[in-house]
């Protein structure tokens, strides 16, 4: 039995018409006979929708008890056991209720999947995981459901559900999406046309980005090479040079000027050693690219020309932004440089663009991190020069100036001999001066055409001549290898360089480390790995790059690090003076994997000390404000009780107040106790919905006298998404704490009002006041500031009263009240008309 096919209907925001279009295709399957049922369709009350429901199987919803309501979730087991071809199963997004089978709906749609049944599903755009922030910025809402962007972009089908914003606010203004009563709040707010533009372009591209990735699978599985232009593509070719920042500009430029643009700066680094860039200007432009929405790659090749070729095609781009070259003119004879040769081979299918800047024609310089090792085609140009140099000489001054004289001759030989030094090293040298002190012989010293000298004065300068060269030759050679291993010691000392700026920074990412460390050297993969003995089998502690391997014999390059550590580098063999770096970057590494090590130990610990200071306060608070209550209700009982004294009416009233004023404390104590509890382990799940605060804070006012408190909460106020139980429990601890610090005879006020996109409750008492310092601290577990008075409390009510805010999206913070006293404000996000984030409500629309 094959996985079932997945298929979602996104949109930019409730109400595009998602559902709809869901059933929709439902019915057109069913009329080509396919067995459909509807697992879960929420119509919330819109009639065009509702009707669509006409004519399908329904599987019936399971009810589910929670905090005295009933629910109703999608029956996964009822859909497994009819088993249909296809299942409709609404809100991909949505969070069941505690005690379902799996806590996301998009977990049950899963599992549909896995016995083989087709899922048709809808998601809006703003319940994606990744792009919670991205909406939160636009809309002022953060969206409490989400759904992994895997789960989506592994759906066989993906189609948009498109609508204008002016088309969605007319449907809205129809009453099509809510309610006539909350349509000019959802206007006003989260359906703005600022709003519903934006978060269209969001779904726009998401859909776009999915499309580009079945476009890329086609053309790798089709083997297709020449470009697509189907969508604006920049590659920006990196020396490390200066000028790469600039480049990186202009093809930002270039990407804004087509709407989904995307910049790709590459890289190329040659497989010879060290390379050839400035690392530090190489992350300066890695932030760059970055920080202007493009990304920044890193590849290996020994052609640097065809690899940024190769890279631009196989990334399907349209167009490759180059710099003009930095080589002094005359560098252009012995080779035509990067730039030109891309745009000769760069074909109809790319555009390449040569863009001047300020380090055009100054010159490369000297090569930052190369090796004293010649390049091979430096060493084809040595040969060349020191071997058809004296023979085109030789041609020349036969035709044209065949009396110069032997002084002048040996002169421009020499030249030839120096040439051949400067470009090919030592031996290229040496055979230019013998190779040209034949040539003198046998064409320019009498008798001429013989290896024979008559004048013995012609000997003499032979052989000064060779030596000459010789000893030109050695001192040039000798300079070029001093000039390129200075080069390398600058490279070598700037890596070292940053090494030891890392260790006195404490930075302590490895897989940053190990990166730098496969960009240095040009690897394609590097691998840390460790064992506990020599006997036992390498594990990888940390890795990098493609194709790392398992254990040290395998690498190309191993280098061991103390007993139970190797660094394991794949891509070519490095010579040996690289080993010396190599040796830093390893001897870092097992810092860095020593000092995760220690963190990680470091935080444990002080978990455990923090549990141990809450187990601690924990036995305090129980063997003193648990059993003060206690004894007082332990006193009372055992008087009433008692048959030695007649008790009056009002005697046994007293003592039966004191019994319920010790059970009420024991009470509120015990609750905030396991109220800590569930907040420490993770175990508060909200239900959020539309609630009025003027609904809910007078329910919070329970537990303190009627006249101490003052009361002000507008019933024009915008509607917040919170849980309505969550939400009592921490108003009622901030206001139970502001009470109890409060002076006799000054009430607490309680106000709230609307601020932007949120809702501001705010309790305003004037007892002594918390200094800046503390404010902080008394939000901690088991923390009183000042003397408690009445001695009621172990400090946990206004950590429990933050926790529940956190919980439901909001915030606590203590201000101080002007003339005295503490303001606590809480800060709860509005609806603005958008749907709850969870299906506890039908009458609310979340698709």
């Amino acid at each position: 039995m094959g996985r079932g096919k997945l298929r979602i209907y996104l949109g930019a925001a409730p109400g595009v018409g998602k559902t709809y279009a869901m059933l929709s295709e439902a019915h057109r399957r069913v009329e080509r006979g396919t067995d459909c049922v509807v697992g879960f369709v929420e119509h919330h009350s819109r009639p065009r929708t509702e009707v669509m429901l006409h004519g399908l199987e329904l599987i019936e919803r399971r009810e589910l008890e929670y905090r005295g309501s009933t629910f109703t979730e999608m029956d996964v087991d009822a859909i497994l056991a009819r088993r249909p071809a296809v299942a409709l199963v609404d809100e991909l997004a949505h969070t069941n209720v505690p005690g379902s089978r799996n806590a996301k709906r998009w977990q049950d749609v899963e599992e549909l999947l896995q016995a083989g049944i087709d899922v048709v599903s809808t998601v809006n755009i703003q319940h994606l995981e990744s792009l919670g922030d991205v909406v939160e910025t636009i809309t002022g809402v953060r969206q409490r459901e989400t759904v992994p962007d895997e789960v989506a972009r592994r759906a066989d089908q993906i189609e948009l559900v498109d609508m204008s914003p002016q088309a969605l606010r007319r449907r809205m203004a129809h009453g099509n999406v809510y309610k006539p009563d909350k349509v000019d709040a959802a206007l006003s707010n989260y359906f703005r046309p600022g709003n519903l533009t934006a978060l269209r372009e969001l779904a726009l591209l998401w859909v776009a980005d999915r499309v580009d990735e079945y476009l890329q699978e086609y053309r790798g599985e089709h083997n297709i090479r020449s470009t697509w232009q189907a969508r604006e593509r920049i590659v920006v070719g990196l020396t490390g040079g200066p000028e790469g920042r600039t480049l990186i500009r202009r093809a930002a430029r270039l990407a804004e000027k087509g709407a989904g643009g995307e910049v790709l700066a590459v890289y190329i680094a040659a497989s010879d050693g060290l390379t050839s860039a400035s690392p530090k200007e190489l992350a300066v432009q890695r932030t760059l690219v970055e920080d202007l929405g493009g990304t920044f790659h890193h590849v290996i090749g020994d052609d640097v020309s065809d690899a940024l070729l190769e890279f631009a095609r196989g990334c399907n781009a349209t167009q490759i932004v180059l710099g003009v070259s930095r080589r002094k003119s005359w560098q252009s004879v012995f080779s035509p440089g990067v730039s030109a040769t891309v745009a000769r081979e760069s074909g109809p299918d790319l555009d390449v663009h040569i863009v001047t800047h300020d380090e055009a024609a100054k010159g490369r310089g000297l090569p930052v991190a190369r090796g004293a090792r010649l390049g091979r085609s430096r060493r084809i140009w040595g040969w060349l020069a020191g071997i058809g140099g004296p023979v085109l000489l030789t041609v020349l001054l036969n035709q044209l100036v065949p009396d110069l004289g032997l002084a002048n001759d040996m002169l421009l030989f020499l030249t030839c001999t120096v040439a051949a030094a400067l470009l090919g090293g030592l031996l290229p040298a040496l055979a230019s001066a013998a190779f040209g002190s034949l040539l003198l012989n046998y064409y320019f010293t009498p008798p001429l055409h013989q290896f024979t000298i008559s004048d013995p004065k012609n000997i003499v300068a032979i052989a000064i001549f060779v030596g000459v060269a010789v000893s030109v030759a050695s001192v040039v050679d000798l300079a070029a290898r001093r000039t390129h291993q200075a080069a390398r010691l600058r490279a070598e000392s700037e890596i070292l360089s940053f090494l030891a700026g890392s260790v006195l920074r404490g930075e302590d990412s490895l897989d940053a480390l190990l990166e730098r460390l496969r960009e240095t050297f040009a690897m394609q993969s590097v691998v840390l790995l460790e064992r506990t003995s020599e006997v036992d089998p390498w594990t990888t502690a940390a890795s990098v790059g493609t194709g790392p391997v398992s254990r040290p014999e395998e690498a190309d390059v191993d280098l061991p690090i103390g007993d139970n550590l190797a660094l394991a580098l794949t891509g070519r063999v490095l010579p040996a003076e690289d080993r010396r770096v190599l040796g830093a970057f390893g001897a870092q590494a097992a810092v860095v994997l020593d000092r995760q090590r220690l963190v990680d130990a470091a935080e444990k610990s002080r978990e455990l000390a923090e549990a141990n200071r809450i187990r601690t306060a924990l036995l305090a608070a129980v063997s003193h404000d648990l059993r003060t209550p206690l004894a007082g209700i332990k006193a009372s009982v055992t008087s009433l009780r008692s048959d030695d004294v007649e008790w009056s009416d009002d005697d046994k009233a007293e003592l039966l107040e004191g019994i319920e004023d010790g059970a009420d404390r024991l009470a509120a104590l015990i609750g905030n106790l396991l109220d800590m509890s569930r907040l420490n382990t993770g175990t508060v799940v909200p239900l959020i919905r539309e609630t009025d605060l003027d609904e809910v804070v007078p329910m919070a006012l329970g537990g303190v006298p009627e006249d101490s408190v003052d009361l002000d909460i507008p019933e024009t106020l915008p509607m917040v998404a919170v849980d309505r139980g969550l939400l009592e429990r921490a108003v009622a601890n901030i206001v139970e704490n502001a009470v109890k610090y409060s002076p006799a005879g000054q009430p607490v006020n309680v106000s709230a009002s609307a601020l932007g996109s949120r809702v501001e409750l705010r309790v305003v008492d004037r007892g002594p006041g918390v200094p800046d310092e503390a404010k902080d601290r008394i939000f901690e577990p088991f923390q009183r500031h000042g003397d408690a008075p009445r001695g009621a409390g172990v400090g946990l009510g206004l950590a429990v009263a933050r926790g529940f805010t956190e919980a439901i999206g909001g915030t606590l913070t203590a201000e101080d009240t002007p003339g005295g006293g503490l303001t606590m404000v809480l800060t709860l996000p509005m609806t603005g008309g958008t749907p709850p984030v969870t299906a506890d409500l039908p009458t609310s629309a979340v698709t």
